[in-house]
């Protein structure tokens, strides 16, 4: 069996690097609404985090650390190694990670409970840097995410490469999926999708005032 890794807006995009698991026997591509909710791992990420609104900049943050780690990777083993990133970057303390100097990033190098890559582990301490920055003008991480939405995903990704290091399609894709300003983290009948539409997620909120930007979003019935 291959777990799609998220997502089920183009369930046939980037099979590849989505498989969680793979075996000899017979592959049937699944969408992560459908796979998910029985497995061990992925299934209370996508029952209780995948989709929902995010306001909290340590969430953020660390949600934008782990898509980053999982370029080239599957999610799978991001979410194994979930707690030893948390420990690893102090909970993903913005201005502690921002203040990492030599020692820290050498640390990290050497811990093998995370991905020990040197443009990752980089992008991290940088992007926590830029955040700071952020946060003199927009308050927040969450503020600046909340002052350019909505947009598309293209727009999305022009402002995050000029933001932040290390941040392609498919992680900023992601990222803005896992965190409610993407529409498109939960097939419609999923039920996990109306729970996340009861609280009135960013791409929901932009729709019914009026956005064309998810043109294929169809409002739920009130």
């Amino acid at each position: 069996m291959i777990f799609l890794k998220r997502g089920n807006r183009d369930p046939e995009r980037s099979v590849k690097h989505r498989m969680t698991q793979a075996t000899s026997a017979p592959v049937t591509a699944q969408t992560y609404c459908e796979a998910a909710p029985r497995h061990p791992v992925h299934g209370p990420y996508h029952e209780f985090e995948y989709g929902f609104p995010v306001s909290d900049d340590r969430v953020l943050f660390e949600r934008l650390i782990l898509e980053i780690n999982q370029a080239g990777l599957s999610w799978l083993t991001i979410l194994k190694k979930r707690p030893a990133f948390q420990l690893a970057y102090d909970g993903f303390d913005i201005d502690r990670v921002a203040g990492y100097g030599e020692a820290d990033r050498s640390r990290l190098l050497a811990d093998a409970g995370i991905i020990r890559n040197r443009l990752k582990v980089d992008a991290a301490i940088e992007n926590a840097r830029r955040i700071v920055g952020l946060r003199q003008r927009y308050s927040s991480f969450a503020g600046w995410l909340d002052h350019h939405h909505p947009q598309s995903k293209s727009d999305w990704l022009v402002l995050f490469r000029k933001t932040f290091r290390f941040v392609g399609g498919e992680i900023v894709g992601e990222f803005l999926l896992s965190t409610g300003y993407l529409p498109g983290a939960h097939r419609p009948d999923c039920p996990v999708r109306q729970r996340i539409e009861s609280l009135d997620p960013p791409w929901l909120r932009a729709v019914r005032a009026g956005s064309t930007v998810y043109d294929e979003v169809v409002l739920p019935k009130s």
